[in-house]
């Protein structure tokens, strides 16, 4: 990852009825198929739909989900917080072959959302494919254009088909695609400014992802509005999980083209890349730089000082179970009073990065001598061996939620804990 250095969806039925801020919208776990190997035959996979979910913040999505898989399924979502009855395993069980389960699900936030039915996918007879769901802000964002951008791991066995994660990868050939793509081309005029929407649906690996000889600004990470900050290189790490909103303005002339690369951490490949197209220029001149996207409301600040405290080791197997294993009976890894503050001290113990991912609230990253954090709010991070970060954040929300880590190694399964805020 040096190459590139740091820096910090049958189709998805659409709303189909919307009323009084309510919406309904129908999702379907069922067989599916992708294109991943040139002039060869589809690969099997599993999917719920083929295309981003896209809604306004404040509306309340009225969920009907059905299983047409031939296991069990649940339904996920990284990123939405405060909504324990929608939460999967802790409030909403497995789902069996056949079966259906209705629940509501109201946007507070708007932002970048992964969704997905995978919780339960280690070992299945095929990956699960995640899903976009892009949540509008009421206020709006000064852009032309607006792209996701979402980036897919795939390993492929020599007849083709495609293997889960949790699964050995030996003798597996590893494809990227970026929205179903193998290649990716985004075409817009001089002086255009996109907001992409940067999405690792990889299941385990850490990915960069860098524009090259472009100004790649940060607008927002896991859904949330961060301080703008230019990417260090024009590069964006992006742990398994996490979204990145950056701003990018096209300049110019036509036929310009700007590669977009992808490092596993192992080698560089090109991903796609953004051409300048003949249009005439939007306008005379690039934009000035961008004010903050609008805010979610998320709590200006934290007091750390009469903050609960808790350490968790991740890597180490005591209390922490697989998915298909989990008991919603289990004792919880901490509990909260609502409206206390809570830090969380995560140790790595594993010889390898761990990812880690806490449902239900989004937290700051603090810096190491605890005295302030970073301007950007996470749900998901990566961890490197033997060390330990610090997470701190308002429970505002009371319910269950689970605490995900995930060693970045294909073979590594899920394991889970979860939380209470009461």
């Amino acid at each position: 990852m040096t190459v590139f250095g740091a820096a910090a969806l049958g189709p998805a039925l659409p709303a189909v009825g919307a009323a009084q801020g309510r919406t309904a919208v129908a999702l379907q776990a069922r067989p599916d198929r992708i294109s991943l190997r040139p002039g060869a035959s589809q690969t099997p996979v599993w999917s719920f739909g083929n295309g981003d979910l896209r809604f306004k913040r404040g509306e309340v999505l009225d969920v009907a989900f059905s299983n047409e898989l031939p296991v069990a399924a649940v339904l996920d979502c990284h990123g939405l917080d405060g909504v324990p009855a929608a939460e999967p395993l802790t409030s909403r069980a497995p789902l069996p072959p056949a079966a259906k389960d209705t629940f509501q699900l109201p946007l507070r936030h708007a932002g970048t959302f992964l969704w997905g039915a995978s919780l339960l996918g280690d070992g299945a007879a095929m990956p699960a494919r995640p899903h976009a769901l892009i949540v509008d802000s009421s206020s709006p964002v000064a852009v032309d254009r607006d792209h996701v951008l979402l980036i897919e791991e795939w390993r492929l066995r020599q007849d083709g088909t495609a293997i889960s994660p949790g699964t050995d990868p030996q003798d597996t050939t590893i494809i990227h695609t970026i929205n179903g793509q193998t290649s990716l081309n985004i075409s817009a005029p001089s002086n255009a400014r996109l907001r992409l929407r940067f999405i690792n649906g990889s299941p385990r690996s850490v990915l960069a992802v860098k524009l090259e000889n472009l100004e790649v600004r940060v607008m927002g990470i896991d859904g949330q509005p961060a301080e703008p900050f230019p990417a260090r290189n024009s590069a964006l790490m992006l742990a398994p999980g996490n979204r990145t909103d950056v701003f990018v303005d096209v300049a110019g002339p036509a036929g310009t083209s700007f590669p977009i690369l992808l490092h596993d951490g192992q080698q560089a490949r090109p991903l796609g890349k953004l051409v300048v197209s003949a249009e005439p220029p939007l306008r005379s001149a690039p934009f000035p730089p961008a004010p903050p996207l609008p805010g979610n409301d998320l709590p200006a600040q934290i007091d750390l000082k009469n903050a609960q405290r808790v350490s968790l080791e991740l890597g180490t197997p005591a209390d922490w179970v697989r998915p298909v294993d989990f008991k919603p009976s289990a004792a919880p890894a901490f509990q909260a009073k609502a409206g206390r503050p809570v830090v969380l001290a995560l140790t790595n113990r594993a010889t390898m990065t761990t990812v880690f991912h806490l449902h239900g609230h989004h937290v700051r990253l603090l810096d190491r001598l605890d005295d302030g954090w970073k301007p950007f709010w996470l749900d998901t991070l990566a961890i490197e061996p033997g060390q330990t970060q610090r997470i701190a954040f308002l429970a505002e929300y009371p319910g269950r939620y689970l605490i995900e880590a995930t060693a970045a190694d294909w073979a590594a399964p899920r394991l889970l804990r979860w939380y209470s805020v009461q």
